[in-house]
């Protein structure tokens, strides 16, 4: 789509429509070309989509009754490219631009709203639908004895996919925006719905770009793979949340002090039991926390940042607020004397049972950090 036109009603003219291009067979929108293998790539197109190309930008722009301008904002925002005028969109290119623009005049969304939507969508399903190819499919499609090529394999492999594909999607979406709204709604006020108060950390190989030299693709492709699979698995199963990945780097969030300090640590744990694995370093503060389209901003992820980028290899820093919240909710002592002088008060039998802690905390000297000032950073350990 182009936003070159103005949006006004066009005239439904045969001269008009037949001045537009038709896209040849399995070409990407805008291209030219010819073959069996075009043929293949269209048909697969008209598999997945479930229609056939019908539409110019402006033609289905018409068809939604939306503006050109709207319809070539939300195209992009959902991250296609332009294509001019080329007959290339389906029926379900333009509901898709009625349902967008119906949220908006209904007025349950607003027109930068109903762009955000169409823009965090296609940045996710881009990135799942690119793994899936790149890592499922391509695995699954390998030569058989049958002698079949990848491309012969590759049409009734999807013919069965995809409507199961489709529907575990949906399935994971509905679980997702169930855990998603209930959090929301938990939050004790409409300002910590969007400004809240988050343990935040990020965990980061320890030398990475030099294994960048040494190690083949292919065994940095594994490497980098399996450190995101160890630690999505980890986040997910202790109650976080995983943010993003960033190769050699993961984020993470959670709404206790407690599970992020037990992620940390386990995350530490068990990279140093895997030979395989470069040293990990781990860094983790709490505070006020900005959420935007699934990604968290603020002075406090910077301090995560900060923290783990100073921290010794295979050890978590905290900062103060979080070592203080630790403390608050009771899953580290206030202070190591107080702990040491309630243990010995029940050894002397008071009465009373020492308190039970599940960390340990321990000052570490402060330091300057870059844009953040004068920073006291807590070393985490398990306690006992």
């Amino acid at each position: 789509m182009t936003a070159d036109d103005s949006g006004a009603a066009p005239r439904d003219t045969d001269t008009e429509d037949d001045a537009v291009r038709d896209v040849p067979a399995g070409d990407p929108p805008g291209a030219g070309g010819e073959g069996d293998e075009n043929s293949i790539a269209v048909r697969l197109e008209q598999l997945i989509l479930g229609a056939d190309r019908r539409y110019t930008p402006f033609q289905a722009a018409r068809s939604a009754g939306v503006s050109m301008d709207l319809a070539a904002r939300f195209w992009r925002a959902m991250g296609f490219a332009d294509i001019g005028q080329v007959k290339a969109l389906t029926e379900a290119d333009v509901l898709a631009l009625r349902r967008l623009a119906g949220l908006v005049e209904a007025g349950l969304l607003s027109e930068a709203m109903a762009v955000q939507v169409a823009r965090s969508t296609g940045q996710t399903t881009a990135r799942l639908a690119d793994w899936q190819i790149d890592s499922f499919l391509e695995g699954l499609t390998e030569p058989q004895d049958s002698g079949l090529t990848r491309t012969e394999i590759t049409y009734p492999l999807v013919e069965l996919l995809l409507p199961e594909l489709e529907e575990f999607l949906v399935y994971v979406w509905r679980r997702q925006l169930a855990a998603a709204t209930g959090r929301v709604v938990r939050a004790q006020d409409d300002v910590e719905m969007v400004d809240r108060r988050l343990a935040v950390g990020f965990a980061d190989l320890v030398g990475f770009t030099r294994l960048t030299r040494r190690l083949e693709e292919e065994e940095l492709g594994e490497l980098v793979e399996a450190f995101e699979t160890t630690c999505s698995d980890l986040v997910a199963a202790h109650g976080g949340r995983l943010i993003k990945t960033l190769g050699d780097e993961v984020l993470f969030s959670a709404d206790d002090a407690g599970i992020a300090a037990e992620i940390g640590l386990r995350l530490i744990e068990t990279m140093s039991h895997d030979e395989t694995m470069p040293e990990l370093r781990v860094g983790i503060a709490f505070g006020t926390v900005t959420t935007r389209m699934g990604d968290v901003f603020g002075t406090t992820v910077n301090l995560a940042s900060r923290l783990t980028s100073i921290a010794p290899k295979d050890t978590v820093l905290v900062d103060e607020a979080f070592a203080e919240e630790l403390g608050r909710i009771g899953d580290a002592p206030v202070s190591e004397a107080d702990a040491a002088a309630a243990e010995k008060a029940a050894e002397e039998g008071t009465g009373e049972a020492p308190p039970s802690y599940r960390f340990a905390l321990q000052p570490m000297w402060q330091r300057p950090v870059r844009g953040l000032g004068v920073v006291e950073p807590w070393l985490l350990t398990r306690r006992g």
